[in-house]
């Protein structure tokens, strides 16, 4: 096990480290993306090929992030280039650490500014704004909020500055304290929406869509969609896991955990499609996904529902609670890095805020005041999305499979791993051979030079 300490601090227990993977893996995409293409590639068909995805690409590289965390015990900058010198690599290996440092304050940025517009709905659903609205007045809604490029501000500021507040506690006061306290709130209230859209919903229509298999649906692009998501789901790429890893005690099992946080992350992703759909269905609206499916399409099923604006408030409050706890995890590696270099903690998070609240201001105004403003076809927003999501975060992950597989010695993996010899050379077989094609496969579809082949 690793004979380092982080200056940073310590996980209390192996429950607080799963608490808190699972709440940085657990984000909208399992709520508005995992759900609708399921259903659309095949249901329950599509959920063993993702399932599948999981064991040979997510799983893989998280339980390398977090193993090489626990090793390096530093910022993921610093933690990879300990480990090169230790294991006579070139130091080059340190600008992944940067790679998916950069990338996770840049998705922050805009995850917080789609995470103001979930507080924002927050507070309509208590007004029972939406309740009983036609489908072009809840649309009228939307546009009228990503007009407005000032109520926007206010609403990611807010969702902004309760994130940097919480980091600025450090590891236990602040963000072992946010998975404790939003993670069970989180689980508690997605069931009760399970429960509720189950009673007043079209629970055989969503759970058909869902987990009906139809093979003949399946092709390679809904394989490659299952390989993506698999990799995006777990917060792979931007450093989190990482140092989440660094802040591990020597006495969790990162298989076991590692393990839990897919399964809980999925479930969570099934639980919120068979809530989510079940509304949908019974009033017939058409599925969709992103924007649209929450802010547009929920709300008008949640307005004809009884008691639909008590719980599509609690919908919204299970986005914004997901949105936290993956906020907290991508301010993570840039403050501990910081932090390293001499900053003191509450200079580092401020720097970070002030970064990402800047380009939060580029996404906002994107929608609005420079809506025109494009390349190639893509506004602000979606190149922001593009370059992080597309590029960084694949290209940060292959990387990482080919140092842990490849460039950490067996000896060093296993000790920190504690497991036995099959086990560890059955991982590392899938992290050599099998999860670095995968994840070259995803990056090469995000970029489309695959897609006319399949």
């Amino acid at each position: 096990m690793s004979e380092r300490k982080s200056i940073h601090g310590e996980w209390s227990s192996q429950l607080a480290f799963f608490l808190a993977a699972t709440g940085s893996a657990v984000g909208l995409g399992n709520i508005w993306q995992f759900p609708f293409i399921d259903g659309n590639n095949g249901g329950g068909a599509f959920v063993l090929i993702y399932l599948a995805c999981i064991v040979l690409i997510g799983l893989p590289i998280l339980i390398a992030e977090v193993t090489l965390g626990r090793r390096g015990r530093e910022s993921p900058v610093n933690t990879l280039r300990g480990l090169a010198l230790d294991e006579g690599r070139s130091r080059a290996w340190v600008g992944v650490g940067f790679i998916s440092m950069v990338s996770g304050i840049i998705i922050l940025s805009f995850y917080s500014v789609v995470a103001g517009w979930s507080l924002d709905y927050l507070l309509l659903s208590l007004r029972g704004a939406y309740a009983g609205a036609s489908p072009d007045r809840v649309s009228r809604m939307f546009a009228g909020l990503t007009a407005n490029p000032w109520r926007q501000m206010f609403w990611f500021t807010l969702f902004l500055a309760v994130s940097l507040w919480f980091s600025a506690r450090g590891v236990r006061a602040g963000l072992e304290r946010a998975a404790r306290i939003m993670m069970p709130l989180l689980f508690a209230l997605l069931l009760l929406l399970v429960v509720y859209a189950l009673i007043v919903g079209d629970a055989g229509a969503a759970f058909s869509y869902l987990f009906s298999p139809d093979f003949s649906r399946l092709d390679g692009q809904a394989v490659l969609l299952a390989m993506g998501h698999s990799f995006f789901t777990l917060s792979l790429g931007i450093g989190a896991m990482m140092v989440y890893g660094a802040y591990t005690p020597n006495n969790v099992s990162i298989f076991r955990v590692s393990i839990w946080v897919a399964v809980a992350d999925t479930g969570v992703a099934l639980f919120a499609g068979m809530a989510i759909f079940s509304l949908v269905f019974a009033k017939g609206l058409a599925p969709a996904q992103g924007p649209g499916l929450i802010f547009t399409t929920l709300p008008v099923a949640f307005g004809a529902m009884p008691l639909g604006s008590l719980f599509g408030a609690a919908f919204f409050a299970v986005l914004v609670l997901a949105a936290w706890t993956s906020a907290v995890s991508m301010i993570e590696p840039t403050v501990a890095w910081l932090e390293e270099r001499g900053w003191v903690r509450m200079r580092a998070v401020l720097a970070v805020g002030a970064v990402v609240w800047l380009l939060g201001m580029v996404l906002d105004f994107s929608f609005n005041i420079w809506s025109g403003v494009a390349w190639q076809g893509r506004t602000l927003f979606e190149l922001f999305n593009f370059v992080s999501s597309d590029i960084m975060l694949p290209l940060g992950g292959f990387l990482i499979a080919l140092f842990a597989g490849w460039m950490v010695s067996e000896r060093s993996l296993r000790r920190e791993l504690g497991v036995s010899r099959p086990l560890l050379r059955l991982w590392l077989l899938v992290l050599r051979y099998v999860t670095p094609v995968g994840v070259l496969l995803i990056f090469l579809n995000a970029l489309g030079l695959i897609r006319g082949a399949l």
